[in-house]
């Protein structure tokens, strides 16, 4: 397996057109006047496995039985997580608006899970799946982001990100981008 440099995940994120500016709606709630678009570089096959190889180095020596990500963002990179450390692969959904393990999915009493996400800026959808994993009686392994936008998580443990990337957010009230109207794009996944 292969590492990638942070520098190197990012010439890819701006290589693909992931990086966009605007006045955004990010999923956590908050608004950034920046956007990572990691389904960009997911959209590259070759690329998306040696992200997912380069998550599998840095988890070297970890027991892991089976990888579950958040849908919809965290689908591709959590299937290709799994397939580079060979293990089973499930994810979560929204259901009335709460993540749930849909189409008979099942955590082993015991299992150890590496919760994969391709974003992490508050973490609330990785701590949704956290707290289905222990309520169905696995045991968190790790966390694994492609990047990492810093702040406070609203989960507790080590995440291990391909990329830590400092952008500002705020909340919608203190939005300067709010004040001005510039008009307010979601592109986001919570709300499928």
């Amino acid at each position: 397996m292969t590492d990638m440099t942070e520098a190197e995940v990012l010439e890819a994120l701006k290589d693909a057109g992931a990086i966009l500016s605007g006045h955004f709606a990010l999923t956590s709630g908050r608004h950034s006047d920046t956007y990572v678009q990691c389904a960009r570089i997911l959209e590259d096959p070759a690329l998306t496995t040696r992200l997912a190889q380069a998550a599998a180095t840095r988890l070297a020596g970890e027991k892991i039985d089976m990888v579950a990500a958040p849908a919809v963002g965290g689908i591709i990179i959590g299937f290709a997580v799994a397939q580079a450390l060979g293990v089973k692969f499930i994810f979560t959904e929204r259901e009335n608006g709460k993540m749930v393990f849909r189409r008979a999915f099942e955590v082993p009493e015991g299992a150890r899970v590496l919760v994969v996400e391709d974003v992490v800026t508050t973490g609330g959808s990785v701590a949704e799946v956290i707290e289905l994993v222990r309520q169905a009686g696995g045991e968190i392994a790790s966390v694994v982001s492609i990047i990492d936008r810093g702040g406070d998580k609203a989960f507790a443990g080590e995440l291990v990100s391909l990329l830590r990337l400092e952008v500002e957010s705020w909340e919608p009230r203190t939005c300067g981008l709010c004040a001005s109207e510039t008009p307010l794009y979601s592109p986001g996944s919570r709300r499928l």
